[in-house]
C-alpha cells in the first residue's frame, strides 16, 4: 500500500459529508483515488449528538475498521459527556494515536468545528489524482479542510486544489 493520508473535511450542512462520501466511492471505482477507509459524522440541528457512519465498501488492505472509528468518534464527541473518570481511562488509548497526528489538539479542533448543523468526512486515501477529485467535488463544496497528516507542502497543494487557502 502506498503511504495513506488521513484527511478530515468539514461541510456546512448535515448532508454534505454523506454526499461527498458517495462521490469518493465513485472515484474509487473509477481508480481516480484509492479509498482505504472513510467515515462520516452528521450533526443535524437540534440533535444532542452527531450520527456516525463507516463506509463498508473500502479495500481490505489499509482499512482502519469500525473499532478505530468508534474509538475516535467516542473520544471526540462522547467522552466529554461521560466525565473525567472515563476520560482518564481513555487517555492511554488515545496516546497511541499521536503517531499519526491524532492528539488532543486534533480532538479539540474537530470537536470545535463539527457542531450542530454541520457534517464531516474522515478519509484514509492514497494514489489521488487531485485535479479529477477537485472536478468531482466542485458542486459538493467542502467548507474547510480541518486536518491532514500530509506534509506542509502537500497540504498547501491540496488546499490550492480545493480553493481552501
Amino acid at each position: 500500500m502506498a503511504q495513506a493520508t488521513l484527511t478530515v473535511w468539514k461541510f456546512a450542512t448535515p448532508e454534505g459529508a454523506e454526499r461527498a462520501s458517495e462521490t469518493l466511492q465513485r472515484l474509487s471505482r473509477e481508480n481516480v483515488i484509492t479509498l482505504h477507509d472513510a467515515a462520516t459524522v452528521s450533526w443535524p440541528e437540534g440533535a444532542k449528538r452527531p450520527k456516525t457512519h463507516q463506509l463498508h465498501s473500502t479495500t481490505g488492505s489499509g482499512a482502519l475498521g469500525g473499532s478505530f472509528w468508534g474509538m475516535l468518534f467516542g473520544l471526540i464527541f462522547f467522552v466529554p459527556l461521560l466525565g473525567a473518570a472515563i476520560g482518564a481511562a481513555t487517555g492511554a488509548l488515545a496516546g497511541s494515536l499521536t503517531d499519526v497526528g491524532i492528539d488532543d489538539g486534533f480532538i479539540n479542533r474537530i470537536r470545535d468545528e463539527v457542531t450542530p448543523g454541520t457534517s464531516a468526512l474522515f478519509v484514509l486515501t492514497s494514489d489521488t489524482v487531485l485535479d479529477k477529485v477537485k472536478q468531482a467535488f466542485t458542486d459538493l463544496g467542502p467548507s474547510e479542510l480541518v486536518f491532514t497528516n500530509l506534509s506542509s507542502e502537500q497540504e498547501r497543494a491540496l488546499r490550492e486544489v480545493f480553493g481552501a487557502e
